[in-house]
């Protein structure tokens, strides 16, 4: 066991709890916020993203890390190709759903906005879980 594999289990994991915090809790709070939602959400945008940004920059590194250890031949390639699908399907639906649909609600409430939002969350709840699997397999060997 690695500590590069350790650091890459604890950054998924944070990762994971995270998201599974912001799709069971943080998300379908939103419905009820009312007057002010705009406001709320802009809020919401700039807090998030002091925790998630590292979470993101941490995998990432220690994803790139592990993938340029693959090349060598030193870590298993299923969990290491794995993990890194598992953060390309996170990072990829951040991008071109969940990031679009905050913005749209930044403007005001959009109840086909948030559904669509609560959708696109839901494929980041199961990625970032899948990863967690990956990376504790990683670890575990």
């Amino acid at each position: 066991m690695s500590l590069l594999a350790v650091a890459h289990l604890a950054l998924v994991a944070g990762y994971a709890g995270f998201q599974w915090t912001v799709r069971v809790l943080v998300y379908p709070q939103f419905a009820g916020v009312g007057e002010g939602f705009a406001a709320y959400e802009r809020a919401h945008q700039q807090r998030v993203t002091r925790v998630v940004g590292p979470l993101f920059v941490g995998q990432g590194a220690t994803t790139v890390w592990l993938l340029v250890l693959l090349l060598r031949g030193d870590v298993p390639t299923l969990p290491v190709l794995g993990s890194a699908v598992c953060l390309a399907v996170v990072l990829g639906v951040t991008a071109a759903g969940a990031v679009p649909l905050h913005r749209r609600l930044d403007v005001g409430w959009d109840a086909d906005a948030h559904r669509r939002l609560l959708r696109v969350d839901s494929v980041r709840v199961a990625a970032a879980s899948a990863n967690v699997v990956l990376a504790g397999w990683l670890v575990l060997g």
